[in-house]
């Protein structure tokens, strides 16, 4: 937690686009953000916020590049919350199949991210999503439209939780054929659509993330 009490949040910068309407999406929402790669910030802040634009291969040589894929994983087996976005998200999965190049991901989630079977690619443009109850990211947006730019999804959810309680809490959308729009996974959560370009019930995802974070800092009181 920052000095001011805004949850501290670092956007990972590893080379990906788009990363700056990011940043001013999330102070929006209420975040006190970091744009950074530094390892210790990386792991001291109360969330990370991986993004994710271009192809599946690129991100993940991008993110080896600067051990993020190591941070990531060192967060989540401490339980540390992680938001991921668009290729963000599809990173998370075993693996992804683009241009005919097969990559291993971060291997979070079981599963392969392949191309949509549909007539016109990419899917870029409005649509709806069917959000799971109990939601805690997409809370009250249930009837909101959400702003997506991609060609390749996860198509399968195979991973079950061990009890109700901790059942991942999975949101589909469909574009030619359902894939997944967002996951919610104990600390790890991911959209596949883009929040910081989908106006204000972007704006409220991004808050209602924020307000979840635990905080990993506190002002010692006299």
């Amino acid at each position: 937690m920052s000095a001011g009490g805004a949850p501290r949040v670092a956007v990972l910068d590893y080379g990906s686009g788009n990363v700056h309407s990011a940043v001013k999406a999330l102070i929006r929402a209420g975040a006190d953000v970091e744009l950074t790669a530094d390892p210790q910030t990386v792991m001291e802040v109360d969330g990370l916020f991986v993004p994710g634009v271009g192809a599946f291969d690129a991100v993940m040589a991008q993110l080896r590049a600067i051990q993020g894929h190591e941070l990531i994983g060192r967060r989540l087996a401490g339980g540390r919350p992680v938001l991921g976005v668009c290729v963000g998200l599809q990173v998370m999965f075993e693996r992804g199949i683009e241009r005919g190049v097969e990559t291993e991901g971060l291997g979070e989630w079981p599963g392969t991210v392949r191309q949509l079977e549909a007539q016109t690619l990419p899917h870029m443009g409005w649509n709806t999503v069917s959000v799971p109850e109990d939601s805690v990211l997409l809370r009250g947006l249930g009837d909101e439209r959400f702003y997506f730019v991609h060609s390749n999804a996860a198509t399968d959810w195979t991973l079950e939780g061990r009890s109700a309680a901790t059942a991942p809490k999975v949101t589909w959308s469909e574009y030619g054929e359902p894939f997944i729009a967002a996951v919610e996974n104990g600390p790890l959560s991911a959209t596949q659509f883009h929040p910081e370009k989908s106006g204000e019930a972007g704006i409220q995802l991004l808050r209602n993330w924020i307000n979840s974070l635990t905080p990993t800092r506190t002002t010692k009181e006299n």
